[in-house]
């Protein structure tokens, strides 16, 4: 329980009605979870807005709402708030009644369209072998300290996050490193999360079937650098057109990494392997088992974060010298007859440009074939179906469209998006299968040795969903038990 007085500490409010000296069990935005003396905050959303429902949490048991405008009726035993921007409140209300906990951890955001599973996973990796007690919240997984935890979102919801970041500081973290995706920053889920770090990827065609434009997507994405407070410190990747754009307004130290051009923090790829690269970061060599030049920029912004943050040059190093993979990033699995399988979570144009471009280099000397299996998402930006379908096309010797998550959508229609991607010149190298595991046995039995097959778009993703069901399915379950059934095993 905490005061509402509390709770109610530095916030902007248009209008109080009732007492706040009240003591508050919890904070919600969802009516069916409200319980005795809980604070209901009404949320507008495009197809419910939490203030029709004020009454129905008040005969619940709620004691105060936070809402944007006054219900018809007043009810005397209750404590009613009026904000300009509820979305945006929660975040300052749930950090107060939690007593602040990003302010006690070094909490450090990646934001970005490629890359912020990686860089997020291996900074908590890499401070954890330094000797940390760091927490991680992404898309694969959360971690507090060891203890794993379901990851259901990018970003978790703002009552999740705030009861995650406490559980963090309960346990002992010193450090956190989340991903930061561009919806959590327009819906206002990371409000009152003091950043001491944010590190920006890239920014690439994703996500317009939400933010409806990609000049609103940079706007969304730089907003997080605009926010920052000047204790913080802003990392950029100012080899991605729109890099140096993140930092114009921000009050953070500023700092740039690259592999092409000047900056603060410098990486160049001196040798490629299917087991590794050797790379140099800042003038010292250093072997990683990672591959592809994106996995370099990756690294590089793990080394400048870790620096600036404090961590020593040659211990970093050290470290990363250490660092595996990200689960379902450029996984891959060998056959017995020198058949590479790559598992890749990319699902953008842009990363899986970037992956083919990978494939395509480390296979220059073996001149074998690559074969890609692809899908799109359903339910999602659905301009970027034909692109994707072009790119692979352009870059593969066959192609296999299949479905990805259709979700509601059906997945013959997102294969017919993908397919207007592909010339008639380029025709006669795709394949349409639409079940999955079928277009995957398909790609393995159409291989020869020295032949890399790509898979590309759930990664690390169990699960399939298909009208609303969640199926279990994982692209890595199925090429093993693939290359097990015809006897040539990993």
């Amino acid at each position: 329980m905490k005061k509402l007085t509390d709770i109610l500490q530095n916030i902007t409010i248009k209008e109080i009605i009732g007492s706040t000296d009240i003591s508050i069990s919890n904070i919600e935005t969802d009516s069916r979870k409200i319980g005795q003396s809980s604070l209901f905050v009404a949320i507008p959303g495009t197809k419910v807005d939490g203030h029709s429902f004020i009454d129905a949490t008040i005969e619940k048991g709620a004691s105060a709402i936070v809402c944007e405008h006054l219900p018809e009726t007043i009810n005397p035993a209750i404590c009613y708030i009026v904000v300009e921007n509820s979305p945006l409140i929660l975040g300052l209300l749930l950090s107060n009644y939690w007593d602040n906990p990003s302010s006690k951890m070094t909490v450090v955001g990646v934001t970005g369209t490629n890359g912020k599973t990686t860089t997020a996973t291996l900074l908590y990796h890499l401070f954890t072998k330094l000797g940390y007690k760091s927490a991680l919240l992404s898309t694969v997984v959360n971690y507090i300290g060891d203890q794993a935890i379901e990851a259901t979102h990018t970003t978790p919801d703002a009552i999740q996050l705030y009861a995650l970041l406490n559980q963090m500081v309960e346990s002992g973290c010193e450090y956190c490193f989340m991903e930061v995706s561009s919806h959590a920053i327009h819906q206002h889920r990371i409000s009152g999360i003091h950043y001491a770090g944010a590190v920006f990827s890239n920014i690439t065609h994703d996500h317009l079937d939400y933010h409806k434009t990609f000049d609103e997507y940079i706007k969304v994405k730089k907003s997080f650098f605009d926010t920052l407070p000047a204790s913080s410190v802003a990392l950029t990747n100012c080899d991605d057109k729109n890099g140096m754009v993140m930092l114009q307004n921000t009050k953070a130290k500023k700092s740039s990494y690259s592999c092409k051009s000047f900056s603060d923090f410098k990486c160049k790829v001196i040798e490629k392997h299917f087991d590794g690269m050797l790379l140099e970061i800042d003038g010292v060599e250093v072997w990683v088992k990672f591959i592809g030049d994106f996995n370099a920029y990756n690294l590089l912004a793990v080394y400048a974060t870790a620096i600036l943050l404090g961590q020593k040059k040659d211990e970093v190093l050290q470290v990363i010298s250490t660092l595996v993979p990200v689960d379902g990033r450029f996984e891959c699995f060998r056959s017995k007859n020198d058949i590479t399988t790559i598992v890749d979570y990319a699902h953008t144009p842009d990363a899986l440009e970037n992956v083919l471009s990978t494939i395509q280099k480390l296979n220059q000397d073996n001149k074998g074939q690559v074969i890609s299996v692809v899908g799109a998402g359903g339910d999602r930006d659905k301009t970027k179906r034909p692109v994707m379908a072009k790119i692979c096309s352009q870059m593969s010797d066959k192609v296999i469209i299949t479905a990805d998550n259709p979700r509601s959508e059906e997945p013959d229609q997102i294969a017919k998006d993908m397919n207007a991607g592909v010339s008639d010149g380029m025709r006669y190298k795709v394949l349409t299968i639409l079940d999955r595991t079928e277009a995957i046995r398909t790609a393995v039995m159409l291989a020869r040795p020295g032949d890399i097959i790509l898979i590309a778009g759930k990664g690390h993703e169990t699960y399939q969903e298909i009208k609303g069901v969640k199926h279990h399915f994982d692209d890595r379950e199925v090429v093993q038990d693939i290359y097990n059934s015809l006897s040539i095993n990993r």
